[in-house]
């Protein structure tokens, strides 16, 4: 593993309120040195078109047929590999900040979920056993044998899922906000009252948020954020909506909730066995506070908890100038 420089931290800008674009202009340097990096490598793969995820340069877009699937992900950098795995409510979009500069040092790997973004939706396959299958398909067919894998709210639970079942591939996991569904008092969480969309699915939800999506996703930006006008940017939040609204996207994002007892059979099942390689949880003040890393120490002996001072959910978000130099820093 590299050894983190401070070179990894000259660009970030100072203050709680940094931008998307300050994050994404230290990029430019990269440009055409990493761009289209494993395309001879891989030439089975069709080149995909960038679609609403925005452009980050070094970057290529290409979709996989992995699983029974199709996974549009992004590519770039150049050594240790690394998969950043988005959450819900937001796609792949969520990295750009972090993506150029984790890719001076590393490949990183950007899909977008099963169901979610350029990806395809499918009717099943959403429990989060087998979306980490998806991801691992796609990061074997890329040649590539061990990962560091990070994951944000449901991305959290497809990651943890993919160390559990492929522990000797998976150098490093981050867990970012969110939880384990079948860890520990896990349904005190999942049954709070406040938390009305886990059980929100079916042919009626569906109806309702139909041309409504943004209405129904201003309750997370706004209410899981520690001030909902330091939350996701006006910019951001219309690709996420436009996402969602694809032919099957709603759909297909309430199946992520949907298969949460089938995830909680799982999982309590692949935390009988302690994951051994290093883990970080970064946990939002205003939002889950200590739960995750509390989580964390039951299913993995090595284990660095951060609770991210003043920020609510969205992490990338609302507080870039504490969650990124820790991603760097921990990934090396």
């Amino acid at each position: 593993m590299t050894t983190a420089s401070t070179d990894s931290f000259s660009n970030l800008p100072s203050g709680p309120l940094a931008s998307r674009r300050s994050l994404l202009a230290s990029a430019a340097t990269l440009g055409a040195a990493t761009a289209g990096l494993l395309a001879a490598a891989t030439p089975a793969l069709a080149a995909a078109p960038v679609g609403n995820e925005g452009r980050v340069p070094g970057f290529t877009a290409r979709n996989a047929n992995v699983n029974g699937t199709t996974i549009h992900y992004r590519v770039g950098g150049k050594g240790p590999a690394v998969v950043l795995l988005h959450g819900y409510a937001e796609t792949s979009h969520m990295w750009n900040p972090l993506m150029p500069l984790l890719a001076k040092t590393h490949t990183v790997i950007v899909p977008d979920l099963r169901g979610a973004g350029g990806s395809a939706k499918p009717e099943g396959g959403y429990d989060k056993k087998n979306m980490a299958v998806d991801i691992h398909e796609l990061v074997k067919s890329l040649g590539i044998n061990s990962v560091a894998i990070v994951g944000h709210d449901i991305g959290l639970m497809v990651a943890y899922a993919y160390a559990a079942q492929f522990p000797t591939e998976t150098s490093r996991v981050v867990l970012m906000d969110a939880f384990l569904p079948g860890i520990g008092d896990w349904t005190h969480v999942w049954l709070l009252r406040d938390l009305w969309h886990f059980h929100f699915h079916g042919k009626t939800p569906l109806a309702l948020v139909k041309g409504r999506e943004r209405t129904y996703f201003e309750h997370f930006w706004n209410d899981f954020a520690a001030d909902a006008k330091h939350s996701l940017p006006e910019a951001d939040r219309r690709i996420y909506a436009a996402a969602y609204a694809q032919e099957g996207g709603m759909r297909a994002g309430f199946e992520y909730f949907k298969n949460f007892e089938k995830d909680a059979a799982d999982f309590a099942a692949l935390g009988a066995t302690k994951l051994t390689m290093p883990m970080l949880v970064l946990s939002g003040e205003k939002a889950g506070g200590t739960f995750l890393i509390d989580q964390g120490k039951l299913v993995a002996n090595d284990v660095k908890g951060v609770v991210v001072k003043g920020s609510g959910h969205w992490l990338m978000e609302e507080a870039p100038d504490q969650v990124i130099p820790e991603l760097l820093q921990f990934l090396g």
